[in-house]
């Protein structure tokens, strides 16, 4: 190591611990601050939580500092917050001041510092952008519109594993299937493209690029330069690789699907021609009105990537991991589609609505298995107050829906698989947080707009799936493993399974 730059980076350390204690010192006096674990200077409680703040670990340290607690890693400030009534102040009641994002290093590589919608500052940006996205992509509107195209997707999912031999017997991975098929459903409704097959290269491409920027930004490895920033000079191998991810997906992007689209419409524009619009035509009509410029079309396009295929499918490995490994719920859903719709209908978004069991095993798979348990991090851009305690200026607030819907104190029996509650005591309760105990995509100004599409895609294909399979663990198995693989803020399935298939005959 460079002997000069060494003793830069001690200097550097020594300013910081003088620092850190100055302002700690300071920031008590003036603020109550929220309990947790005692920092110690510089590294703050990194050394004590380890660097996975997972939904599980942070739930323990609820149970043992309270509903609201603050963790300092490094030089960031993270409060946690683990009650109904404290996520309603938050992303409710006062969720402009908590309104903004709490990014890091890498994130605000991959999204040029918060120009996408998902992590943008609260302000006239993210307004402009949400509004943007909303009206092609997630209202009512969409879904009756697109869903017959959605069903055709589920359909050729089931005539895919119907034709592998080997899926009746030593099984298929059924996520390779769901993965096509959710890339088909968004890309068509973004561009009118789909993807003919597993193998075509350009789905291939996406998937390497979108799996990448998923493995760089929700690994743990370069916390430390995100905590410490006087150690981020360490990063810059990691960031550059970032970047060239990054820079590789917008181009992607751009050059294959955007420009595509653009060249089209100029076609169908010459010959008067009236083709039936997809989302990206009225994204790049706001482009040409001058509400965004092409960098924020192209962070459009890679929201939908991460916060739609990808949560999504998710969401979908849990439901039908959590169906295989619960014969009786997969035979009592079978029984209720049969019944009310008959052998051998293949169910549609409107009968969805006629399934209220179908309904309630999405409900529980996203109450117990929450794709982002800890929801996208909040951020308060000034000194707040918060269950009587003081929030630090741009401290990363998180709240832990997992946490919230899987709280004994607050449902019966949390710790099991069990779709009846949403028919019997929790009846009422909604996925679009109408009960801050449940919030698998938030509530309020940052909710997920996505809830319009992924309800209907997780009913679609969880209804085609079990009409048309007796869905069974692979031989030798007694049950499909559901371990857990966590990142800075995801949950899936560590190993994707092999489930054996089994065709019904109607």
């Amino acid at each position: 190591m460079d002997l000069l730059f060494l003793e830069k980076l001690l200097v550097g350390l020594f300013a910081s611990v003088l620092v850190a204690v100055a302002v700690s010192k300071l920031r008590g006096r003036k603020l109550r601050l929220p309990p947790g674990p005692v920092p110690v200077p510089i590294f703050g409680n990194w050394l004590q939580v380890g660097d996975d703040l997972n939904h599980r670990n942070l739930a323990a340290l609820a149970r043992r500092f309270g509903e609201i607690f603050l963790l300092r890693m490094g030089q960031r400030n993270v409060v946690v917050v683990s009650s109904p009534d404290l996520a309603r102040e938050v992303l409710h009641a006062r969720g402009a001041e908590f309104g903004s994002r709490g990014r890091n290093v890498v994130f605000d590589v991959f999204t040029d510092g918060g120009q996408d919608m998902v992590f943008a500052a609260y302000g006239d940006h993210w307004r402009t952008m949400r509004r943007v996205m909303t009206a092609p992509f997630f209202t009512g509107k969409v879904v009756q519109r697109h869903h017959a195209g959605w069903e055709a997707e589920a359909a050729a999912v089931v005539d895919a594993v119907r034709a592998d031999p080997a899926a009746a017997t030593g099984g298929v991975v059924l996520r390779r299937h769901m993965q096509l098929m959710m890339y088909n459903n968004m890309y068509g409704l973004m561009f009118g493209r789909r993807f003919e097959g597993l193998d075509d290269p350009l789905l291939l491409r996406l998937r390497e690029l979108n799996g990448e920027r998923s493995r760089l930004a929700q690994s743990f490895e370069y916390n430390y330069g995100d905590f410490i920033p006087v150690l981020r000079p360490f990063l810059r191998g990691y960031l550059k690789i970032c970047k060239e991810v990054k820079d590789a997906r917008l181009k992607l992007y751009k050059d294959c699907f955007v420009e595509e689209r653009r060249k089209m419409l100029a076609r169908f524009k010459a010959t008067d021609s009236h083709e039936l619009k997809c989302g990206m035509d009225e994204i790049l009509e706001a482009q040409r009105k001058g509400e965004i410029n092409e960098d924020h079309v192209l962070f459009i396009v890679e929201n939908i990537n991460v916060a739609a295929i990808e949560t999504t499918l998710w969401a979908m490995e849990w439901a039908v991991a959590e169906l295989v490994n619960h014969p009786e719920t997969q035979q009592k859903l079978r029984r209720e589609m049969d019944t009310v719709l008959g052998a051998g209908h293949q169910v549609t978004e409107p009968d969805t609505h006629r399934l209220p069991y179908l309904q309630a095993v999405v409900k529980e798979a996203l109450r117990l298995r929450m794709a982002i348990p800890l929801l996208v991090p909040h951020m308060n851009l000034r000194a707040a107050e918060l269950g009587g305690h003081g929030v630090p200026a741009e401290s990363k607030v998180l709240v832990n829906a997992w946490h919230l819907a899987n709280d004994p104190g607050l449902w019966e029996r949390p710790g099991e698989f069990r779709p009846e509650r949403f028919l019997e005591e929790e009846r009422h309760v909604e996925a679009g947080g109408n009960d801050f105990r449940y919030l698998p995509f938030g509530a309020g100004r940052r909710s997920c707009p996505g809830i319009v599409l992924a309800l209907p895609f997780l009913c679609i294909t969880v209804g085609h799936l079990v009409q048309n399979f007796e869905l069974l663990p692979p031989p030798g198995q007694g049950m499909l493993d559901t371990t857990e693989k966590g990142g800075q803020f995801s949950l899936h399935i560590l190993k994707h399974s092999t489930i054996v298939a089994k065709p019904r005959v109607f």
